[in-house]
């Protein structure tokens, strides 16, 4: 199965549940090598690829990707992929490949709701044991992209911030780096 989903969406943390639930080995996509597949395919076993998106810009990820794909299903190896972007975006150069990942079953994590920014953005304040306003959160869910990896630059940035000028993280300062963030992304 593809697992599909922007930045900070948990792939890698429900990537994480499923190799514990299932005894699997993980290896990142660009670490993946021809040489490697033989010994991650194993019988009855399970096998993590995350950032399979990114196997192109390793020299042999692709084709080591390629075998182990080939492997899994004759020795019953479940095999998991995480990626951020669907195979016809990854650049794949093997013709054979690109259709088996078109045809793997993919599921796609959307953006988070309202409610679960806001979980997200309590949960990274109270990580770094910030006081936040009344109503911080509240104001950032609405004027932030529904984006979890913004949210946690946002939130490293308002630290780091708050320390820099040795007060407490303010809405001043949230609005100013949210902009920043923006910016950057777009």
């Amino acid at each position: 199965m593809l697992l599909i989903g922007p930045e900070g969406s948990g792939k890698t943390h429900l990537a994480a549940f499923w190799a514990a639930e299932n005894g699997a080995l993980r290896v990142s996509a660009s670490a993946l090598r021809p040489d490697a597949a033989d010994l991650l395919a194993a019988d009855g076993g399970a096998v993590v690829v995350e950032d399979a998106d990114h196997a192109g810009f390793a020299a042999g990820a692709e084709q080591a990707l390629f075998h182990l794909w080939n492997l899994c299903a004759p020795r019953d190896c479940l095999l998991l992929l995480t990626a951020r972007t669907p195979p016809r975006d990854w650049g794949l150069v093997l013709p054979d490949l690109r259709s088996r990942m078109d045809a793997m079953p993919q599921v796609r994590l959307g953006s988070p709701d309202e409610a679960l920014l806001a979980a997200v953005l309590v949960k990274l304040f109270a990580d770094r044991q910030l006081a936040v306003p009344a109503g911080l959160i509240d104001w950032l869910v609405l004027h932030m992209d529904r984006d979890l990896g913004l949210a946690r630059r946002l939130v490293a940035a308002m630290d780091h911030a708050a320390m820099a000028e040795k007060g407490p993280v303010t809405r001043r300062i949230a609005a100013d780096l949210l902009d920043k963030l923006s910016e950057a992304d777009a």
